[in-house]
């Protein structure tokens, strides 16, 4: 029971931290470049959870095949969800009512990636899991920003964008809570499956949306590349920190290793 109420808490976080940046950039002042600039930090944020938490335990409890062929299949997933929603241009002539579900269905897809990578990293080890949600927490807020600016643009009333951006943290409770019903009993190799999956997820979100919307909000510079660094540079830092206060090194089953825990008896 304590476990479901982590992943409950853990999952809400990113749509948390999604909000959050939405309100700001409903109640203050939004530009181009600044969209630019979260946005890099952001994909910075999310190519560090790949980097350092994610394949690093696919590496150590995977054979290479399985890590290849599960983080190509979360890629493809993750483009043929885009081309459905890409789909949905020409079926429709609502202007600003098209682009705005089109841009929620595209969060809404992110979110639940979120999700499921926080009920995989639940099953494997909690300690992994609140990096995790930390990491996308730090990701989220300049993507709900992004968002609720591209919905102003679009002349979206407040009412409508503040609905959509209270309603994005369900997606990602839902998705998370999925995962770990359905992993927490599963053999190990399936949770670093589901691992690499939202890794190649994630990856593609990060060089082709995020990238790809920065691009379109403002031409880079060399501040754009430092914003991508930086973003890097803060998930390193706050997994570390997160790793060294809870005294492990993030890369517990959850389970605990039987000659470790004798030992504590003892």
């Amino acid at each position: 029971m304590n476990n479901l109420w982590m992943v409950i808490g853990l999952a809400l976080l990113p749509g948390l931290g999604n909000l959050a940046g939405g309100m700001v950039a409903e109640f203050f002042r939004t530009t181009p470049r600044l969209l630019n600039f979260a946005l890099h930090a952001a994909s910075g944020i999310v190519i560090g959870v790949v980097a350092i938490e994610l394949m690093p335990e696919a590496l150590k409890n995977l054979a290479g095949w399985w890590i290849a062929a599960s983080f190509a299949a979360g890629g493809v997933a993750y483009i043929g969800t885009e081309t459905l929603i890409e789909k949905m241009k020409p079926a429709q002539n609502g202007g600003g009512s098209t682009g705005m579900w089109i841009i929620y269905a595209a969060v809404a897809v992110d979110l639940s990636g979120d999700g499921l990578m926080i009920g995989s990293g639940t099953a494997v080890g909690a300690s992994l899991a609140v990096v995790l949600a930390a990491g996308q927490v730090l990701a989220d807020f300049p993507e709900g920003y992004s968002v609720v600016a591209n919905l102003k643009e679009n002349g979206v009333s407040r009412r409508r964008r503040i609905a959509v951006s209270f309603s994005f943290p369900l997606y990602c409770l839902g998705t998370a809570l999925l995962a770990w019903f359905l992993l927490r009993s599963a053999p190990d190799a399936a949770k670093y499956v589901a691992l690499s999956f939202v890794a190649g997820l994630l990856s593609i979100a990060a060089v082709e949306d995020m990238l790809e919307e920065a691009h379109e909000a403002a031409s880079d510079n060399r501040s754009s590349g430092l914003a991508f660094v930086g973003g890097f540079v803060l998930f390193t830092l706050v997994s570390s920190g997160l790793e060294t206060v809870m005294g492990t090194d993030g890369g517990s089953t959850g389970q605990g290793d039987p000659e470790t825990l004798q030992s504590e008896k003892n």
